[in-house]
């Protein structure tokens, strides 16, 4: 079984910065695309930012030019730096993985961590 577990979200003001991580575990050989995604109140689940194995990365046109996403293959860990908040970055944040295992490949989700943008 694999998981993805975030961390680091929690309160900022705007203007401010948080990093989180997503730290997989679990049996598998090797992760392709990783990636983060955001769920507003009464909104739909969005792309926030991916990125392949090889680093190449994907952002949505909201957060380019604030967020970067990163990842240690040797750690198997991704992140999420969002510098510059804004209220409306305001919502529950999903790592995703596309996880190699000796099953096939898995679609893996976190659980979810709670970004609020508020003074």
């Amino acid at each position: 079984q694999v998981q993805l577990v975030e961390s680091g979200g929690g309160l900022a003001q705007p203007g401010g910065s948080l990093r989180l991580s997503c730290a997989a575990s679990g049996s598998f050989f090797s992760i392709d695309r990783m990636g983060w995604y955001r769920q507003a109140p009464g909104k739909v689940r969005g792309l926030v930012a991916t990125i392949s194995s090889g680093s190449f990365t994907n952002y949505a046109d909201s957060v380019k030019g604030r967020f970067t996403i990163s990842r240690d293959n040797a750690k198997n860990t991704a992140y999420l730096q969002m510098n510059s908040l804004k209220p409306e970055d305001t919502a529950v944040y999903f790592c995703y993985g596309r996880v190699a295992s000796n099953t096939g490949f898995l679609d893996v989700w976190g659980q979810g961590t709670l970004v609020t943008v508020s003074s």
